[in-house]
């Protein structure tokens, strides 16, 4: 059967979620096998999608096909390339955050992240009066300059990331080709070619569950529960993001609350993540914020809680039952490096003590009316956004 090797990818992949060392129960079990839907159907619309000469940009993760504590406020692309051809990416910048570029050697495994070769935001580019913008990558070292970065050697991937501050904010337009390929079309499949794309399809699929289970390993479980580090660049890369993480183990009593400084950074956000290293439902809860959409204090602090039971104030994060998962703080866009003074204090107290524990409680109380109609925005905006 020529979807065999994927079936059996999927069976392997199903024990994978049964065995994953974090499961506890049924919850637990529910959210993994869905997680695995997700994976599944991303694994095969990237096998399909893998044509580098004649690219083009395929959504990375999504709402539905999440991986890698996935961003709540980022859409993501990807084509993928190969080092010795050239690139043209045209586009037209909308008013979002931040705009970067990436170029990846390989992919993520299990034991390694793959190594960032190039890596910056479109401060880097020439964007013309109307928004438009042009930008090659190619092995032409003697061309290298502003628009034109040289592919290294093992360039594999080329990553987008466009960050919303404010999910009103207008998304732009990308896209990418190869002169030289431009007005031909590639080979027709054949049996071979298709089956080759289920065995592939299965290999990504393990791949990606065992690489983002053994993630947070490296980065996040070896430090102390309940505590979050300083800003840090962001490891894999990144040229001009710091972040803070941490992870939580709190029971239903209790609450976290996370304050830290309102940054200058065009993009501040934290957010929420379970223990399968996904985002938890940003869409319908508000499981992540960004400086935008958040409350500061008079005091120039954000104070965000982090609790099972709702304390009645406007920076709330829902753990939707997870009395376990991941934190992470974002920076983007940065013109500075950040340190211990621009980053999170951490203090786990019993819920019932909030009124009294945050000093501006009653600056950020909200009622249940007003809480409702944040969600009911939160919806509408998420909507607008991933049809803009």
């Amino acid at each position: 059967m020529i979807t065999q090797p994927l079936a059996d990818a999927i069976a392997e992949a199903e024990k994978v979620i049964a065995d994953a060392p974090h499961v506890r129960g049924e919850a637990d079990l529910a959210e993994g096998y869905d997680y695995l839907a997700g994976g599944i159907q991303a694994c095969l619309h990237l096998a399909r999608a893998y044509q580098r000469d004649h690219p083009f940009f395929v959504q990375s993760t999504g709402p539905y096909t999440k991986m890698g504590l996935d961003n709540p406020d980022a859409l993501y692309f990807h084509s993928y390339i190969r080092d010795d051809a050239e690139y043209v990416v045209t586009g037209t910048r909308g008013t979002t955050s931040d705009l970067s570029f990436q170029v990846l050697a390989g992919d993520y495994t299990p034991v390694e992240v793959p190594d960032s070769l190039t890596a910056f935001d479109d401060r880097e580019l020439d964007v013309a009066s109307d928004g438009t913008f042009e930008i090659r990558f190619g092995p032409g070292r003697d061309r290298e300059g502003r628009g034109y970065f040289a592919l290294p050697e093992g360039a594999a991937m080329l990553v987008v990331r466009e960050v919303y501050s404010d999910w009103t904010e207008r998304r732009g337009t990308i896209r990418i080709h190869r002169d030289d390929t431009a007005g031909t079309a590639p080979p027709p499949l054949d049996r071979d070619a298709v089956a080759k794309r289920y065995g592939v399809a299965g290999k990504m699929l393990l791949g990606r569950l065992r690489t983002f289970l053994a993630f947070p390993e490296w980065f996040y479980l070896k430090l102390p529960v309940n505590t979050l580090t300083e800003p840090r660049r962001t490891p894999g890369g990144l040229a001009t993001q710091f972040s803070s993480v941490g992870h939580y183990d709190l029971p239903d009593d209790k609450a976290m609350i996370v304050t830290v400084p309102r940054s200058d950074a065009p993009y501040q956000g934290i957010q929420l993540g379970s223990m399968w290293y996904i985002s938890l439902d940003y869409v319908n809860h508000q499981t992540s914020l960004t400086a935008d959409q958040a409350t500061v204090d008079p005091d120039g602090m954000f104070r965000f809680v982090i609790s099972e039971r709702d304390p009645g104030v406007a920076n709330w994060l829902e753990r939707l039952g997870h009395d376990r998962g991941y934190v992470q703080l974002r920076w983007q866009r940065l013109s500075r490096d950040l340190g211990a003074a621009d980053g999170p204090t951490v203090e786990v107290v019993d819920v019932d003590e909030l009124p009294a524990r945050l000093p501006f409680h009653d600056h950020a109380s909200v009622t249940p009316e007003q809480w409702s109609a944040r969600i009911a925005r939160r919806q509408a905006e998420f909507a607008t956004r991933m049809l803009g």
